[in-house]
């Protein structure tokens, strides 16, 4: 049986292209051969510690060289590469860490006591490898030329989870197999134009569907070069497109905005950069401009982890005239519309967006009825209400669901309502997304105390710190007597969002 998995594609590329650079970070270069090798060590010194197929390896720390070299090496033992969000706590992690149940966590130097303190929480006690350490690289030395255990991968077997949140505030994840990703992959070719001359950057964290499977995958299945950003700043973000002559990379408006402001935007060279894409919501239209004047289009898209992340995406020939959609269908992709009365057309019209296709997602975790609850008739649901044209371009109405896009992380107030309430000092809670000029949307939460309490701003963050990752802790407070809620104890959000834009004076 032949090897599919993306885990075979260092070696797949190897014989292609040895001397080719397949990886740079700062000063390090890392070609094709180099990386196949170490892929094909590493994965034998994990499979010598008893790793195997089906089996999880989590990664906590930033984006790196060696993130590439578990995820290649996880894969290819047809074991399950599982990304952790290095901004969560240690009790979150934790959670993750009993969902999943790891046979090995990799942790960075700068996540280690995040890891081993989650690891101290959970039930399980997964082998640690400390990515960088000297143990690490004797790993992987001491298994130099070794081949890993022949056990051929197919597409159909899960390659990665990542994990997303729902409306219960828990979090899901979500399987990717091998073939998600790579019709995901082969889907990206028809919008850009990516090839043995790419050279994207990777500053999107790779515990995000759209650091991993947004230009960067694809760059490697072109035989291109990755260009590794451990964490997005945008001073050092410019420097590097310049000294890399970078082509491509993905980035949410909010970064795209901090880069055009930046006071060396004007005399950075950006003659090399083809393709730049964007999702989560338009970018305003000043900054889409400020792009555009140094020649170059950012193509907005729409995706979610459950696709792979690819759904929708701009093409440049009609961008200009749908300055505000996400764009088509993907290749691969089939799209339809849940109507208000239950009907799923083809369109045009309007309704919740449902998807379909070899890069729609296989499954949650260990979560059956909540997959069962994803689908409607064979078709994924997004959750979102669009509008599709009679030119087949779809512009986004609104959310069914309450979901806060800040910066390009998800945050679903069932879990920041849940973790306020549970103050000692609040009654009853509920939060709303409110526009933010930084950073796109943060949330306002409306806060009914406790009586004989009066909490204010700062003590609700201070007490949310060791509970709830930073980006999730809402920027804005309201208290309130009591929250509107409808005859079956419902919170009723649209007057909340209407009460939010007035205190803020946002009209």
């Amino acid at each position: 049986m032949i090897d599919a998995g993306i885990g075979s594609w260092p070696r797949r590329r190897a014989r292609m292209e040895p001397g080719a650079t397949a990886l740079v970070q700062a000063e390090r270069r890392v070609d094709y051969a180099t990386l196949a090798a170490r892929v094909d060590a590493l994965a034998a010194a994990m499979a010598a510690h008893g790793v195997g197929k089906g089996d999880r390896v989590a990664y906590l720390g930033p984006n790196d060289i060696a993130t590439f070299e578990l995820i290649f090496a996880t894969t290819h033992l047809g074991a399950i590469f599982v990304g952790l969000n290095t901004r969560l706590t240690a009790a979150e992690i934790a959670y993750l860490l009993d969902d999943c149940e790891p046979a090995v966590l990799a942790l960075a130097a700068e996540t280690l006591d995040t890891g081993l303190a989650a690891i101290d929480r959970a039930t399980g006690k997964p082998r640690i490898y400390v990515v960088g350490a000297p143990s690490y690289e004797q790993a992987i030395a001491s298994h130099a030329g070794a081949e890993p255990p022949a056990n051929p991968v197919e597409l159909d077997d899960p390659a990665v989870i990542l994990y997303t949140s729902g409306t219960t505030g828990k979090p899901k994840g979500a399987i990717l197999t091998h073939a998600n990703i790579t019709w995901n992959t082969l889907g990206q070719f028809a919008h850009f134009s990516l090839g043995r001359d790419t050279v994207s950057l990777c500053s999107a964290p790779l515990f995000h569907v759209l650091g991993l499977g947004q230009i960067t995958l694809p760059t490697f299945y072109a035989g291109g070069t990755v260009v590794v950003v451990p964490k997005f700043d945008p001073h050092e973000f410019l420097t590097i497109v310049q000294r890399e002559r970078v082509t491509a990379f993905p980035l949410a408006p909010t970064m795209l905005q901090m880069l055009c402001e930046l006071p060396e935007w004007d005399d950075t060279d950006l003659s090399s950069v083809r393709c730049v894409a964007y999702g989560g919501s338009p970018v305003i239209e000043r900054v889409a401009h400020a792009w555009l004047e140094r020649g170059i289009q950012v193509l907005q898209g729409y995706g979610m982890t459950e696709a792979s992340p690819g759904v929708l995406m701009a093409m440049r020939h009609g961008a200009a005239a749908h300055p505000v959609s996400p764009g088509v269908p993907h290749f691969f992709t089939e799209i339809a519309l849940l109507t208000a009365d239950g009907t799923i057309t083809d369109g045009p019209g309007e309704g919740e967006l449902l998807v379909k296709g070899p890069h729609v997602f296989a499954g949650y975790w260990r979560r059956p009825e909540a997959t069962e609850r994803a689908f409607v008739d064979g078709w994924l649901r997004t959750g979102d209400i669009v509008r599709i044209g009679e030119d087949g371009w779809t512009h986004i109405v609104d959310r069914v669901k309450d979901m806060i896009i800040s910066g390009g992380e998800n945050i679903y107030p069932a879990e920041v309502e849940a973790a306020i309430t549970r103050l000692d000092d609040v009654a009853d809670c509920a939060v709303v997304a409110v526009p933010d000029e930084r950073w796109g949307e943060v949330g306002l939460a409306f806060v009914v105390a406790r009586p004989g309490h009066t909490p204010d701003a700062e003590s609700l963050r201070a007490q949310l710190e060791g509970t709830l990752a930073r980006f999730k802790i809402p920027k804005h407070y309201v208290l309130c007597d009591a929250l509107p809620r409808n005859a079956t104890g419902k919170i009723q959000r649209l007057p909340l969002r209407e009460a939010a834009r007035a205190h803020l004076g946002l009209g």
